[in-house]
């Protein structure tokens, strides 16, 4: 029975419990989906304000200007190759196993396909780089809009420091504000089991599992290419910096069934700021990394992205070329980065991009519609992992992860204890 109060073990329970009330009773699906949504609601609630907070108390204790421009560089830069990686694998393994192969294309929800072509026709990309800027912080902290909110922040930040001992006050006040907030998302958090069991029970109930037959083997390249990236690409980039990632999986457990049961990783995004910080990370490399992590560095969707274009393909029989593969990569090294900015993002980048290629008809986006929802799991998923071993690995190349406290909270290794062991083998 002590098992029972782990909270890990409720939200396994929470979710097998959803799949099953899903499945027995479909009727039971608006309902469950009204419970996600005010779990998670709970949660975004609180996003904007620990964005904030986080960012300018992390830049404010963090010494030179220099460091939080190398910091952010850095970041941008490993964004960019991991994402890329993530972009290839996907492409290598649907061209290996070919999941659109065979699959008879039959038009379905037509005014869905429509809507989605129609919202990608208007994405202008340099109205996406113009809105990082907000018109009115009001409104982008009311929206939750993580990009303006990192913008705004750094620039808060570099003002309350440039006002020197004059703004200690202000800062010691917003880390006790810090504090409450945490404090807050403590009491969300024991909700989780409630709120992964109504997104299960929505998922089952409104999708089924018969959407899986149709498309498994999309499904499953899918998964199995998510499984390549993150066991082997981010496995050997923390082994690099000596680092255990199943360690670190182990030490987000919780966070990564919540990421699972809403399908989203912004779900999460308060819960792995605090953990991280509580694991030696330091304040200002994890407000700097997670929130533009969350916009940047989206391996998942780059995954879902490659992969769909090929799966289409394949679909329709169109013999994409090097020189067109090659482009594709292109595209979407850019069409992919506008995915955290619009809303139901993945069907309008992927709209987007079809329409730049222009060799693979929109109407098959049609086939993705249904089974979407049983990928946009394995979406967030993967997006939440590569910015937990984005974050920790950058804060190691900086210097600003506490290793005594690292091994100790995540690894369950005593610093003190590896010493002695390492002078008796000496």
């Amino acid at each position: 029975m002590k098992y029972l109060r782990i909270l890990y073990v409720q939200v396994i329970i929470g979710i097998l419990a959803g799949a099953l009330a899903g499945w027995l009773f479909p009727s039971f699906a608006p309902t469950a989906k009204l419970i996600s949504d005010m779990f998670i609601n709970m949660i975004k609630m609180i996003i904007a304000p620990v964005i904030f907070f986080t960012i300018v108390a992390g830049i404010c204790s963090a010494g030179e200007m220099k460091k939080v421009g190398r910091i952010g560089l850095k970041s941008i830069l490993y964004f960019e190759i991991v994402s890329s990686l993530s972009l290839v694998i996907g492409l290598v393994v649907a061209n290996i196993i070919k999941p659109g192969s065979g699959v008879q294309f039959h038009q379905a929800a037509g005014s869905q396909v429509a809507s989605f072509s129609k919202d990608a026709e208007h994405m202008n990309w340099g109205d996406f780089v113009s809105h990082i800027i907000p018109s009115n912080i009001v409104d982008a902290f009311a929206k939750g809009d993580i990009l303006q909110l990192l913008f705004f922040s750094i620039l808060f930040a570099v003002g309350l420091k440039w006002l020197g001992a004059e703004g200690d006050s202000l800062l010691t006040n917003f880390n006790k504000i810090n504090k409450v907030l945490f404090n807050i998302l403590k009491i969300v958090v024991r909700l989780s089991p409630v709120g992964a069991f109504g997104g299960m029970a929505y998922t089952i109930g409104k999708f089924g599992f018969g959407t899986l037959v149709v498309l498994g083997k999309l499904l499953a390249t899918f998964y199995l290419t998510g499984i390549l990236f993150i066991f082997i690409v981010l496995n050997i980039i923390c082994r690099l910096y000596k680092i255990s990632l199943w360690k670190l999986l182990g030490y987000l457990k919780e966070e990564l069934l919540i990421v699972l049961s809403s399908s989203s990783s912004e779900a999460a995004l308060p819960l792995v700021i605090k953990k991280l910080t509580d694991a030696g990370c330091k304040k200002d490399v994890v407000g700097l990394v997670i929130p533009t992590g969350y916009s940047f560095n989206l391996d998942g969707t780059t995954i879902y992205l490659s992969m769909s274009v090929i799966f289409l393909a394949q679909v329709f029989n169109v013999q994409l070329s090097l020189t067109q593969e090659l482009t594709l990569i292109g595209i979407l090294m850019l069409t992919s980065k506008g995915a955290a900015g619009v809303t139901g993002s993945g069907f309008i980048v992927l709209a987007s991009t079809l329409t730049a290629l222009k060799v693979i008809p929109l109407e098959g986006l049609a086939l993705l519609i249904g089974v979407d929802r049983f990928m946009s799991e394995g979406r967030a998923v993967i997006n939440f992992i590569g910015n937990a071993v984005a974050t920790v690995v950058i804060a190691k190349s900086e210097n600003e992860l506490n290793m005594m406290i690292y091994k100790n909270v995540v690894e369950h290794e005593s610093a003190p204890k590896k010493r002695v062991l390492e002078r008796e083998k000496a």
